[in-house]
């Protein structure tokens, strides 16, 4: 076998599996419109079938190389190895967090892939890590929502809680795919490619319930729990009726306007203040938005619980540079050893690139 060889598989196999990846995050979100409009339903809906389809297609690609390589006596690569178990739990998880968690590993996996097929600064290989990262960073942000829920029930400093645990968590998406692809600008195409594939998803879902034309039963599963968060969704978006859906262009901008000034502060050579700057600008920016909704509006924090908040959200977002440089560098580590003539990754933890 040419040492070519196993190149040229890895690298299908990877863009296979961000295909799938991709077919999976439209699925999972036709599968939380269903549940709002429809409500709940068999294993057997469309969007559980785009799901578990596109986690069985990426599980075999995953287990495929590793078997392969293991047949041919090919040493196999520690992404292929993270990507396979982040799957095989995704497949045999519970629904929700657990198997968010699962494909959130495996996404993982993709970025260490793209490491150790593609030269470093290469162009397919920084297309390759800036998806795997807008996968990542959207699969996080569908774990937040439940946060809005906390927001309207809690109020006070839970007001933010989205914007806490985003400085966290996002921060932690964002400086990660910055760091490993040592693209500056990385998080704003990851955010930009994240909330593309949003629209394209829920074109899809639109088309799926206009062809399937599925019965709604969530009439009944409103009244029989009250206090349910889809109940509560449903309280909130009434509400929120009062006043025109947010236009496209501030929906975008939301997430946008924090992804640009973390990558002005450059998460590549300062990760921590890249995360703070972010967290902060997540901060006021959805404190705003949340204080012209009719549902949110009458919640806003007084000085001291915001003050409070504030603090916490940029402790979050110490946490998540931190947590990202140490991530980054896992995930560069497990690359293996370059060849001939091609520059060891770990220069992208401390070369600026354009």
């Amino acid at each position: 076998m040419s040492a070519d060889s196993p190149l040229a598989y890895r690298r299908a196999a990877l863009w296979g599996a961000l295909a799938a990846k991709v077919v999976g995050a439209w699925g999972l979100g036709w599968d939380i419109q269903w549940h709002m409009t429809i409500g709940r339903d068999s294993f057997w809906i469309a969007p559980h079938l785009m799901i578990y389809g596109s986690v069985v297609v990426g599980l075999a690609l995953g287990w495929g190389v590793l078997a392969y390589e293991w047949w041919c006596s090919v040493p196999s690569t520690r992404g292929f190895r993270l990507a396979a178990l982040g799957l095989d739990v995704t497949l045999w998880s519970p629904p929700h967090l657990l198997a968010l968690f699962g494909s959130a590993v495996s996404t993982l996996g993709c970025l260490a892939i793209a490491i150790e097929v593609y030269p470093l600064r290469s162009r397919a290989g920084r297309a390759a890590l800036v998806l795997a990262g807008a996968l990542l960073y959207g699969g996080v942000r569908v774990t937040l929502d439940p946060a809005w829920l906390l927001a309207y029930a809690h109020g006070g400093i839970l007001f933010h809680s989205f914007a806490m645990l985003a400085a966290l968590l996002l921060s932690l998406t964002l400086v990660t795919t910055t760091r490993v692809s040592a693209l500056r600008w990385a998080p704003v195409f990851a955010v930009i490619l994240s909330f593309a594939l949003g629209i394209v998803g829920q074109q899809i879902a639109r088309g799926g319930f206009a062809l399937l034309q599925p019965v709604s039963v969530i009439d009944d599963a409103v009244a029989q729990d009250s206090s349910s968060p889809i109940a509560v969704g449903r309280e909130i978006a009434e509400k929120n009726q009062a006043v025109p859906p947010p236009p496209w262009a501030l929906r975008l901008a939301l997430p946008l306007v924090p992804a640009a000034l973390m990558a002005l502060a450059d998460p590549r050579r300062r990760p921590g203040v890249a995360a703070i700057v972010f967290g902060m600008s997540v901060f006021v920016a959805y404190a705003w938005f949340l204080s012209t909704l009719p549902a949110y509006a009458p919640l806003t924090p007084n000085g001291v619980e915001t003050a409070v908040a504030l603090a916490l959200t940029i402790a979050y977002a110490a946490a998540g540079g931190l947590a990202a440089r140490w991530l980054a560098t896992q995930l560069v580590g497990s690359a293996s050893e370059p060849r001939a003539g091609r520059e060891r990754p770990i220069a992208a933890l401390t070369s600026p690139g354009r």
